[in-house]
């Protein structure tokens, strides 16, 4: 079965995401700057919701928009947003730390990692901000410790996800399913499927991945 994981901002379309056939919510706010983490109102409201009708819901770690590289105030809001979804039972949680030089910031995401206590981890497309030589790395550290998935787009955020297939094929080779590789940007209800199928997953993210909403 298709797994498919709907990115929504705020509570507001949640009913009927799960309604078109969303299976996991990852939840943001702010989706103008690629999301950043919601309100303790906003995600208690929207876990038991979703709770009721069994779909998991993974909110973003993010405390601003703008690059993947925070410092040690930022990271401490991290850490108290991660203690406050293990508290209101959210399912997972997405997070990703960079150094300036475009390295995953190890240290950080240890950090954070262990602050998760547990909770399913994503991390997100800040694996698409590393620079070509620290992609292998990151990739074997996510796995080493115990990351679940990682959300990518393949390539530049402005390509078509089928333009990014051959470096997704590649990194889910890399990947020897050791962790999930989660494809997302520009997937849409049209579209996939035959994303799906072309890749050999069974898991897709996007904004519009059960169609549109009202």
């Amino acid at each position: 079965m298709l797994i498919k994981e709907a990115c929504l901002e705020n509570f507001t379309h949640l009913g009927q995401a799960i309604r078109q056939g969303a299976q996991r919510i990852e939840l943001c706010d702010n989706l103008a700057v690629g999301g950043t983490t919601v309100s303790h109102g906003v995600l208690a409201a929207s876990l038991r919701y979703a709770h009721e009708h069994d779909v998991p819901v993974f909110p973003i770690i993010r405390p601003r928009g703008g690059n993947f590289v925070y410092n040690d105030l930022e990271l401490q809001i991290m850490e108290n947003d991660l203690f406050q979804a293990q508290e209101l039972g959210a399912d997972g949680v997405v997070f990703g730390c960079l150094t300036a030089d475009g390295a995953l910031d190890e240290e950080a995401m240890e950090m954070l990692i262990g602050a998760a206590g547990g909770m399913a981890i994503t991390c997100h497309m800040a694996f698409d901000a590393l620079t070509p030589a620290a992609r292998q790395p990151a990739l074997d550290w996510l796995i080493e410790h115990g990351v679940d998935r990682i959300l990518t787009h393949g390539g530049p955020a402005h390509t078509p996800i089928e333009a990014n297939y051959d470096h997704l094929k590649q990194l889910i080779t890399a990947a020897a399913g050791r962790i999930q590789i989660l494809p997302g940007g520009g997937i849409t209800a049209a579209n996939a499927d035959a994303v799906a199928t072309a890749l050999h997953v069974n898991e897709v993210h996007g904004t519009r991945v059960v169609g549109t909403f009202d």
